[in-house]
């Protein structure tokens, strides 16, 4: 039996292995495809504290080494379920038939942005393409970028860049925006910012980086392009928590967890971007595993 089993291998659940570590709790990772989640596809991260610059590789790769290097056990296979209690420990069943028992468990498992589902969008990412405008949006300083998606992050995400870019366009299928309205109308108010509807991106021009965009109006099926230096794309987030439903309580697909990540279910805990919460960064991440691993110590060794 391990004190603490982590699901995922992304920046919340490594962090959580080094605190578990350091604590001396017998630490298993698992991880369905490959360590480091969303922050590997990121060419540079510049917003990391004491680290002025480093490629999101560069960055997993360390978190990864530093983790096993204090002996957390990471192993590549598939979470398929969770059974037991905080009373009688935890099985976890994995997909390769194996199983494993822990008096703790932390659900780390990330969120995946929401693709456009178009040509060329993989191949372009890092590359002009970029899901968190937050994270890439000073690399486009006085540049032309478009941003498309009709909700709240997609509008935030363009106010923030029209403080950033000479020019930026927010691109929405429809007429009407699913934001708040206050966030539309502040938006509306930038000089620099331009709100194009009802259209949708149909095609990606460039290399080897992006340099244009067409968009089609979902009226009149015209086209147009537009000449951007990069595409932030806000269409949502899809939490890895399908497993999870009748485990713990969701919210929108997302575990529900306060600031001391704990679940409604004594000794599970969660971490980093699956977590109910506003702000979805590198730096919330890690710090979610440092806490939700606190956590799961105090609970291993108090009840």
């Amino acid at each position: 039996m391990a004190d603490i089993i982590i699901v995922g291998a992304g920046p919340a659940g490594l962090s959580a292995a080094i605190y578990a570590r350091r604590a001396g709790m017998e630490t298993v990772v698992y991880e369905a495809s490959t360590y480091g989640g969303q922050i590997i596809n990121t060419p540079e991260v510049e917003n990391y504290p004491a680290i002025a610059k480093i490629s999101g590789f560069d960055f997993a790769n360390d978190l990864y080494n530093q983790a096993t290097n204090l002996g957390a056990s990471v192993e590549f296979d598939n979470v398929t379920g969770i059974t037991g209690s905080a009373e009688e420990g935890f099985t976890v069943e994995l997909e390769s038939g194996a199983k494993n028992t822990a008096k703790a468990v932390i659900l780390a498992v990330g969120a995946t942005n929401r693709h456009m589902g178009i040509d060329r969008e993989e191949e372009l990412t890092g590359k002009g393409v970029s899901y968190c405008a937050t994270c890439d949006g000073a690399f486009y300083k006085g540049k032309t970028v478009a941003v498309t998606g009709g909700g709240n992050t997609a509008v935030e995400d363009a106010i923030y860049l029209a403080g950033v870019v000479q020019k930026v366009y927010l691109i929405h299928r429809r007429n009407e925006f699913r934001a708040e309205e206050t966030l539309v109308n502040a938006a509306k108010k930038l000089e620099n910012l331009e709100i194009i509807t009802p259209y949708v991106i149909k095609e990606l021009k460039g290399a080897p980086k992006l340099d244009t965009i067409v968009i089609e109006n979902r009226e009149d099926a015209s086209t147009k392009e537009l000449a951007v230096d990069g595409l932030f794309v806000a269409i949502g987030q899809e939490p890895k928590t399908a497993i999870f439903k009748d485990l713990v309580t969701l919210s929108g697909g997302y575990i529900e967890g306060g600031e001391d990540c704990k679940t409604n279910v004594k000794g599970i805990f969660v971490a980093g971007d699956v977590r109910t919460k506003k702000v979805r960064q590198l730096t919330t991440a890690c710090a979610d595993g440092a806490v939700a691993a606190l956590a799961a110590i105090d609970f291993i060794k108090l009840g």
